[in-house]
């Protein structure tokens, strides 16, 4: 039976390709840092520039866009808040992401029409902080992830309709889970709750008994060591129907610091599964292949029905596929126009995806080059090239293969 409700699919966008991917492969909303005041220092992130421009890529492709300012602000970087709000409210932000109560006074004072979401920093874990957050004034929060789908339901029975909810659906989980952690500032001086997280929670690790240094012994029954801190990655492509039924209002994909491709592909896995669940019917199971063709570590649920449990082999990305080429443009018969990302040659087995295009194998047939001659095998990075595929795909579609054939 086909469901009424509504549900968000809200995207990452860490710099402005990830934007137009995200946004192209079918999210609702995205979210971003600009130059200050975000909580992934080293994704790309948007210029105060750049912030209005993308607020109206976002409303042309009718699409919110949310802006982070979830640091925990220092005494000597108040005052600069202001400032920074205002500039939201006059680019026309959806809503700012924000985790600290002051930042939240002033976002209702300089920026008015802007909405509040609370971040997953907050560790909102109840209903009773869900509630205060909303008397304050914030229009949503995004759940803490150590919350199982019968806690968020009760959540959701007991909060005011308004206050809509926000759950994390796929991507990295920090060992920390809702995402405030000292481990990295301990141990490289870099604060993970001032966005520059070095994630030590992925070294290896063993013990040291304090007399016998240099002596190494694995905290796991393996030679090489344990990875003892390390996280799944969550993955609830599955299980759609089930955060609907938990009173979910939106679904969130981490990965700011991500690739393109990344963003565009679960971007585009996701809203198929959205649109099935809202449809009532079973996902198409190659969309719920989509998301094994991105860099990832192993999947979990996280801890949505229970405990996620851990990978302690490695801390290894799991990359079976690489991107060949993105398409910039293709004539009605398919003669396409793309730019190189890794080599490859005519006859290699290769794949096709892009927006509302489901994916399709073909052999790479012989290429040219811009001006025409015949390329074999393109090779230098960034080059473009016209290749013949087998159907009209759109702008930003992807040529990709799996390793084990490249």
């Amino acid at each position: 039976m086909a469901m009424e409700k509504r549900l968000e699919l809200l995207s990452p966008a860490g710099d402005w390709e990830r934007l137009e991917m995200a946004l192209a492969y079918g999210a609702d909303a995205v979210y971003l840092a600009g130059d200050t005041f975000g909580m992934r220092a080293f994704a790309g992130n948007f210029s105060q520039e750049d912030l209005p421009r993308a607020a109206a890529l976002c409303r042309e492709k009718g699409a919110d866009l949310h802006v982070t300012c979830n640091t925990m602000p220092r005494n000597q970087e108040v005052a600069a808040l202001p400032a920074w709000l205002e500039l939201l409210e006059e680019s026309g932000v959806t809503a700012v992401i924000l985790a600290d109560v002051g930042v939240l006074a002033l976002a209702k004072r300089y920026a008015p029409s802007v909405k509040i979401h609370v971040s997953t920093q907050a560790s909102v874990s109840n209903y009773q902080a869900a509630r205060a957050w909303h008397d304050l004034g914030a229009d949503r929060v995004i759940l803490a992830r150590e919350l199982s789908l019968s806690e968020i339901a009760e959540i959701r029975a007991k909060t005011p309709r308004d206050l809509e909810l926000e759950a994390f659906a796929h991507g990295a989980m920090c060992v920390s889970y809702s995402g405030r952690c000292l481990l990295s500032n301990y141990m490289t001086g870099r604060d993970a709750n001032r966005g520059a997280c070095a994630q030590p929670c992925r070294y290896q690790y063993a013990l040291m008994e304090e007399k016998r240094p240099g002596e190494y012994f694995p905290v796991y029954e393996d030679e090489k060591g344990t990875y003892i801190l390390n996280s799944r990655d969550m993955c609830m492509i599955d299980h759609i129907p089930d955060l609907l039924a938990a009173g979910v209002d939106s679904l969130k994909i981490e990965g700011r610091a991500k690739s393109a491709y990344y963003a565009a592909i679960v971007t585009g896995a996701y809203r198929h599964g959205i649109d099935a669940a809202l449809a009532g019917v079973p996902l198409d199971p190659v969309w719920r292949d989509e998301v094994e063709k991105v860099s990832h570590r192993h999947y979990s649920t996280g801890f949505f029905y229970g405990q996620p449990g851990q990978f302690t082999q490695d801390a290894r990305y799991i990359r079976d596929w690489q991107v060949l080429a993105v398409v910039q443009s293709c004539t009605p018969q398919g003669l396409a126009t793309a730019s190189l990302r890794n080599k490859f040659a005519q006859g290699d087995p290769i794949e096709l995806v892009g927006p509302g295009l489901r994916p399709v194998a073909f052999q790479a047939p012989l290429m040219a080059d811009a001006e025409g001659e015949a390329l074999p095998e393109p090779r230098h990075p960034q080059m473009t090239f016209q290749i013949q595929l087998p159907c009209y795909a759109p702008p930003l579609s992807f040529l990709r293969a799996c390793r084990e054939n490249s």
